[in-house]
Order: structure tokens, then sequence, then C-alpha cells
């Protein structure tokens, strides 16, 4: 995974003559905050000229209300900028700050004139940590599944499966309808490489723009962006097949991969506002950032709080739009720092770690909590040895929650779009409690797995809301046809769990048992896939635990 750098209070360069102060953010560029947005010629009751439709729709949904923060930079204020020599490099309105460049400090001097710039910022110094050569990860088999999908997914079945996501796609949820922002370092060839074909022939790419060099020119150099997409969108059957192959996609580079400096923190803010305006649905980052070329930039832990660093107080302002936003919460588990990094320690985002094929931790998965003690990762994927597209355009694998970061948000897209109504803090919600460890998170791997089927009949209401101290088991749907499903939910019961699952016939004759063991679920759904081929009839199940015994009548259509 790449890593991001980034502080909400950048390393500043400090004119103590005239008690004034800015940041310098890479060489020759500097943040300049405003203090306010009056006399704006833009206003809140007319958000079309600023922002398209798609993203008027969404906060309308949502019931988010427009505000100032949503009104670009004062045009006048930039033109005060340009008056004493400097270029305008980017603006964030969310900030009210500008990325200035210019090759001559001394004007920096003269900005203690212009009453609407701020002259005062908190300065943090932050250690340096050394960098290291990425470990080579050996390559493992992948494991296979005999499942009757809906997509073959090749060398992909596992990182699917392993999120029982082949359930939502095979109902019909692949994506369809949902906008994905993907930001990084760049998109090679995604222009000419054979898995992402699909994608241009069906209109799927909906634009792209680098916010590093301000072009639109980013199908070269970097591959870190391409690799990133195709885990979620690439589409080539028998081969490898993504988690959300008719999602519609944004490709914003915000990432300058020959250096490491804190103006990439501010440039995943301008991509997070650019991917706001145009309507994007979710923005999927698999940047994180702790350590800089220029020590003085660098993060420490405990600037790992949730309202420190400057992308990650970008990225909950991002999730205040009604986005959702996922980021991967870094490579750094078996390094000396460990912890996640910026802005993966945000409290509005989802947060991805990574585990191997098996569903074991990953050894270089950062690690939480948070410096103030908030469970992250919040979930999991695999993230060790996934597959990918190479660069020469065959299927590879390669490491990182670079990659277990996109698998699960292309799974996100597919459970959004079956449950549109939802916005983004619930299906959060839901999917940390219907993971593989809900009922004890831990440092590696947050919540653990989700199982996107659970959470798909969670969201919906099926099964669960039937559950309440008097009644804790519910079997659903009763009659069933092909699939039956059995709901627990007992708060007596200590966690993990294993249960004893038998179906006898009416005469008292076993069909089937199967034993769930170590089960962490707080809202256990177990699926019984083995009664599919059983003919029409009347059953009972029991459900057998250390202490408890339940027993419910079902009927087989």
């Amino acid at each position: 995974m790449k890593k991001i750098k980034f502080i909400f209070l950048l390393a500043i360069i400090s004119i103590a003559s005239f008690g004034f102060a800015q940041k310098s953010v890479s060489p020759n560029h500097y943040s300049i905050y405003f203090t306010d947005k009056n006399d704006s010629p833009y206003s809140i009751d007319k958000p079309e000229e600023y922002l398209t439709q798609k993203s008027i729709d969404r906060r309308k949904k949502y019931g988010i209300e427009m505000n100032k923060r949503d009104l670009p930079v004062n045009p006048a204020y930039l033109s005060g900028l340009t008056d004493l020599g400097f270029t305008i490099v980017n603006t964030s309105k969310w900030l009210n700050c500008a990325i200035v460049y210019t090759e001559d400090e001394s004007i920096l001097i003269k900005l203690k004139n212009l009453s609407y710039v701020k002259s005062d910022f908190d300065i943090k110094k932050k250690r340096k940590k050394s960098k290291k050569k990425k470990k080579k990860n050996p390559k493992i088999k992948e494991k296979k599944e005999d499942v009757d999908d809906f997509f073959e997914y090749g060398e992909g079945t596992n990182q699917i499966t392993m999120l029982n996501g082949h359930k939502l796609h095979n109902q019909g949820f692949r994506g369809e309808g949902m906008v994905i922002a993907v930001m990084d370092a760049g998109f090679f060839k995604v222009h000419k490489l054979p898995a992402f074909d699909s994608l241009w022939a069906n209109n799927q790419i909906l634009g792209w723009y680098d916010f590093v060099d301000n072009d639109t020119s980013l199908f070269k150099g970097d591959t870190h962006g391409m690799q990133v997409l195709s885990c979620i969108g690439a589409n080539l059957p028998g081969k490898f097949v993504g988690t959300a192959p008719k999602a519609e996609f944004w490709l914003i580079r915000t990432e300058q991969s020959s250096s490491e400096y804190i103006i990439e923190e501010y440039n995943w803010i301008f991509g997070a506002e650019f991917a706001d305006s145009v309507g994007v649905d979710i923005v999927h980052s698999s940047l994180g950032y702790n350590d800089f070329d220029d020590n003085s930039q660098n993060h420490k832990y405990s600037d790992m709080d949730g309202n420190t660093t400057v992308c990650t107080i970008g990225a909950d302002l991002a999730a205040s739009t009604g986005m959702l936003i996922s980021t991967s919460a870094g490579n750094e588990g078996n390094d000396p720092w460990k912890y996640i990094s910026a802005p993966a320690d945000a409290d509005s985002v989802l947060s991805i770690g990574a585990v191997n094929y098996k569903g074991g931790y990953a050894y270089f998965s950062s690690q939480g909590p948070t410096y103030d003690g908030r469970v992250k990762p919040d979930i999991v994927a695999q993230g060790l040895s996934a597959t990918v597209q190479s660069r020469s355009g065959r299927v590879s694998t390669a490491s990182g929650t670079s990659f277990s970061g996109p698998i699960m948000a292309g799974m996100v897209a597919c459970l959004w779009q079956a449950h549109p109504n939802k916005n983004n803090m619930e299906i959060i919600y839901a999917l940390q409690k219907c993971s593989s460890q809900s009922s004890k998170p831990d440092a590696k791997l947050g919540y653990g797995i989700p199982d996107f089927n659970m959470t798909h009949l969670y969201l919906g209401g099926i099964g669960f809301n039937q559950l309440n101290k008097d009644n804790k088991m519910f079997i659903f749907p009763n009659p069933f046809d092909k699939q039956l499903y059995i709901a627990l939910h007992d708060e007596e019961l200590p966690m993990p769990i294993s249960y004893m699952i038998t179906v006898y016939d009416m005469l008292g004759q076993v069909i089937t048992s199967k034993n769930y063991s170590d089960v962490n679920n707080e809202y256990n759904l177990l699926d019984m896939e083995e009664l599919n081929g059983l003919q029409s009839g009347v059953y009972f199940v029991q459900v057998e635990t250390d202490s408890e015994t339940y027993v419910q009548k079902i009927v087989k259509q």
C-alpha cells in the first residue's frame, strides 16, 4: 500500500519578525488558509453552480443540508494571492485554503497585508521513520470452491467467496448504478489492458483527473492504481473478476509516487472534493500517511486520534457529504511503527486490514487501536497474495492492504446497491455487526471478516428483527425452497461459541448434521446449504450449544 502523507497542520515556515506563518507542504509549495468566505459570489441556495445534480441529490436523499463549507474558496482571495506573485496550484473549499507555488520566498512576507489570510497555525514536529524495501511475499495457491455463481471468478474466487460476496452477485447486486472514485498514484494502461475492456465498452469509466500534475494524463507511469482498480472492476470471466464489475468509476490521481511530502494529503482532499462534486457514492484510496521525505512533517502515533492529520479531517468531511469513504489500513504491521496510518484513523471511514487466503492475520497489516482507543481497522479482507491485473496483461498476485481495501470497497458498492436508502454510516455499522469477531474486536482484525450475505439480510431486517429475549432462534424463510438460514442471538451465551445443528425428519431420523466452531458474530446467521436437495415435507431443526438446546419445525416446499 502506498504511504500517505498528510496532516491537518503542515510544517510551517515562520516569518518571526512579522508574527506570520504559513505551511511548506513540499519544495516551493505552501498552504495558505483563509479566515472566512465572506462576500462570496457563491450561495448555498444555488448549489448547482458548483455541484452536479447527482451530488445535490445525494445530500437530499440522506437529509444533508448545504452549508458554508460547501462554498468554493472566494475567488477574490485567490486573486489577491496571484497579485502578490503566487501561482495557485489547488484549492480546498472544505479547509478554506489554497496550495500555492513560488520560488521567491520574499513574497511570503507580503501575506501579512491580506486581512483574509490566517496568521496563526499550530506547528507540529514529526519523527522520521526509516523507509524499508517492500518484502516480497510468496505466491499462495488460491483456494477453489465449487459454487454455482453468476460470475466465473477464476483466480479471484477466494477473495470474493471469503466474504460471501458471490451470494450478492447471484442475487443481481454487482455494482450497477453505484459510482466509485479510486484515488491513487497512477492508472498504468487502464485504457488498454484487457481486464478493463468491459468498463470502456459499457461507458463505466465516467472520467479522470490528475491532481498532482493538474492534467488528465494518468494512464502511464505507476501501476498501483491500476491494480487497485482491477480488484473492483476487472472482468475477465474464468480468469479474474472483481468485486463490483458493473459499477461506474472516476479515476483520480492524488499521489506522487517518486516523493513523499505532505502536499499529498492535501491532494487527497482535492480529490475527495472533486468526487463529491461529481456525485460519487464511494471513495476508495489505498493510501496511508505517517512519514515523509521532510522529517518535520512526520506523524506520531498520538496523531492517529481521528482529529489531527489533514487527510483524516478531510476524510471525515468527505463522509459528512453522504459519501462512504473506504481506506486501506496500511502495511506497517511488521515494522516499528506498527499502527494504522492516516486517514484510516478517521471515525467516519471504513478502514480495511488484510488477512491471508485462509482468513488469518496478514503479518504486514497495520494494527489499531487509534490513539484515543477506538477499534481500527474496522474489518478485513484478503490482502496476502490477492489476485490483481499485472502490467503485462496477465492475471497475477500482489500483497498489501492496498488490495484488501478495494476488494472490500467493491463489495460495499454491491451491498449499498441492494440497500440504497441506508446511509453510509448505517452500511459501515451493519458490516461491523455481521463480521466474524463482532463481539470481540481486536487490534489486528478489528471486527473481522464480514459476511456480505448476512449483512444484506441484516439490513433488510430479515431474521434479525424477530429475535428477542423470548425468541432466541429464528429460522427463515419458513417454508423454504432452496436455502435456509438460522439466526441466533442469546446475550447470555459467551463468545466465541460452537453450535451443533441437526435436522431430523418426522420419524426422528437424522437427515444432516453440521458443526459450527468458534462463532463470534453477535448475531449468528448460519447458512444451511446442505438442505437444498431435501425432499418436500416437514422437518425439525435442533441447535445445540454447551448450555442450551433450541428446536424448531421447518417446512420444505
